[in-house]
């Protein structure tokens, strides 16, 4: 299972970016996608996560800022981010926990290769 994220760049405090996050590959069934992130000598912090029947959770640092969403069809997760700090700046990493038809037997957590969020002030 290979996961491709999109969607980083440069914004001022106040702008708005939106991530998205395809999986693809021997994918059996996706049970829930996400974000995290990770700041400069921070450790990775979950930013949110939508589940295959829609339920979402979200950190409180970015509750009522940031809109997580999927499309099941697309094995596809997006992260719209309005309000942007300073201090969301990080490498935003998605993920995915799901089985892969390659093991079957066994659920697992991908991950894909981080895009960088950079937001002045």
């Amino acid at each position: 299972v290979q996961l491709q994220a999109s969607g980083g760049g440069l914004v001022q405090a106040g702008g708005s970016l939106r991530l998205s996050c395809a999986a693809s590959g021997s994918i059996f069934n996706i049970n829930r996608m996400g974000w995290y992130r990770q700041a400069p000598g921070k450790q990775r912090e979950l930013v949110a996560r939508i589940t295959s029947g829609n339920s979402t959770n979200y950190a409180d640092s970015v509750k009522d800022r940031f809109t997580i969403s999927s499309d099941n069809a697309k094995n596809t997760v997006y992260l719209q981010m309005n309000s942007l700090k300073p201090e969301d700046t990080a490498v935003y990493y998605c993920y995915a926990f799901g089985v892969s038809t390659q093991n079957m037997r066994v659920s697992q957590q991908y991950w894909g290769q981080g895009t960088q969020v950079t937001v002045s002030s």
